[in-house]
């Protein structure tokens, strides 16, 4: 259906006819029917087609139109009236009355293309807004000028509604925007994350040479992203020649995870430098974490390792067992008794000792290191056996060759590994 005004337009198409007659096959044929001869076939032609091009026009939102400067006719088709929202018994809109039907702020830009396309007969294109009900509508629109005898004549214009196309493109932008927000505020966590692995355990990776030991380092945080999370080691020597050797695991990500190692790590250096063995220091370490961190728990082994005897005294409490490589044979140390830091206030923290010998390789590890949601424990466990009987001479690249053998960075949860080579 199109809409006229001051002038006459062909009559409704019909929606549901069938052709049953072949279709014009000749020039002649055609020179006939456009001499306006009676042709039943032409006509329902040409109803299929205008049917065909207002379902087009619906199903790209489009609709036409055309205004004759000089009849003032205006005729617009089915859509234009619908995109507009204007019943056709009040008829089309007038070229010059259409700017009073856009949003005041996008008035300028129409106002400058309907001069442009009816005074200098140049087409161009235009976006506005509208009210429909109610409700915000973007439309674009199309138009080219009709020249005759040098002076336009009439506008044809396409109008099309793209309101789902600038909706689609807000929440994408918007999106955009939520994601940029977000990476910043990780760039920013990673950052503060760095430097607090710098302040809580700076050198972090650096080998560390002590008497008649070797120490090297591997600290790989969750995602293969260089920050810090809830693991943490130690190695510092003690006033009365010994060393301690710690290495632990707070449960929990992120931030509060940090804030946690931190305390436990900075109190074990503090309560070590009393003299006091492991055991002892795990039962202070579980008693600061049942009354400072609650809702927290935490795994660790703590031990001595006194140079002069070779002697390693550890304890531990919840935490995977050390590995003592000796003659290229990698075997799991026998954990004493120890329940995980935070459980309960009631169990006994035991000791253990070992005697090395020169050549020696002692690893302390975290869990990450051995367990994936895609195999089993003991099955990490294993093929970490395997790889630390094969560690020979710098132990720096034996630890980077031992994460990757045994399935590279753990995408979960962090990795630390402390490597002890015992010397002569």
């Amino acid at each position: 259906m199109v809409g006229v005004v001051g002038g006459h337009q062909p009559p409704l198409h019909p929606r549901n006819d069938h052709v049953t007659g072949p279709a014009p096959s000749t020039a002649a044929e055609m020179v006939q029917r456009s001499r306006g001869e009676p042709d039943e076939h032409m006509a329902v032609e040409r109803h299929l087609l205008t049917a065909r091009l207002a379902h087009a026009e619906r199903m790209g939102e489009m609709g036409w139109a055309e205004w004759d400067l000089q009849t003032g006719e205006t005729t617009w088709s089915d859509q234009a009236y619908t995109i507009f929202g204007r019943a056709p018994g009040d008829g089309p809109i007038h070229l010059r009355d259409l700017p009073g039907h856009v949003e005041e702020d996008d008035r300028p830009d129409l106002d400058r293309l309907l001069w442009s396309v009816a005074h200098r007969a140049e087409g161009g294109e235009t976006e506005f807004r509208i009210r429909r009900d109610g409700e915000l509508r973007h439309l674009r629109a199309v138009l080219d000028p009709v020249v005759t005898g040098g002076r336009p004549a009439a506008v044809h214009g396409v109008v099309q509604d793209i309101t789902c196309r600038r909706r689609a493109e807000r929440i994408m932008s918007e999106s955009r925007s939520k994601l940029l927000r977000v990476r910043e505020q990780v760039a920013e966590e990673h950052d503060m994350s760095v430097a607090l692995r710098e302040a809580i355990m700076p050198g972090l990776g650096d080998t560390i040479d002590l008497p008649h030991a070797r120490i090297a380092v591997r600290y790989v945080a969750a995602g293969v992203e260089p920050g810090l999370g809830g693991d943490w080691y130690d190695a510092v020597p003690l006033p009365d020649g010994r060393v301690l050797l710690a290495i632990g695991d707070v449960s929990g990500h992120g931030m509060p995870a940090i804030s946690q190692m931190a305390q436990l790590r900075h109190a074990l250096i503090g309560l070590a430098m009393t003299g006091h063995s492991p055991d002892r220091l795990l039962a202070w370490l579980n008693d600061l974490v049942l009354h400072r961190m609650p809702e927290t728990t935490a795994t660790s082994v703590v031990g001595h390792l006194d140079p002069a005897t070779r002697m390693f005294t550890w304890g531990q409490a919840g935490h995977p067992a050390p590995i003592l490589v000796r003659d290229g044979t990698a075997t799991q140390l026998d954990p004493p008794a120890g329940v995980l830091l935070g459980a309960t206030p009631d169990e006994p923290y035991e000791l253990a000792g070992v005697e090395l010998r020169e050549g020696d390789l002692l690893l302390l590890f975290t869990d990450g290191l051995v367990e994936r949601r895609t195999r089993d424990i003991d099955e990490g466990l294993a093929l970490t056996m395997k790889a630390a009987a094969l560690l020979r001479g710098d132990l720096d690249d034996g630890l980077d060759r031992l994460i990757e053998v045994i399935g590279g960075p753990n995408p979960e949860d962090d990795t630390c590994v402390l490597a002890i080579g015992v010397l002569g």
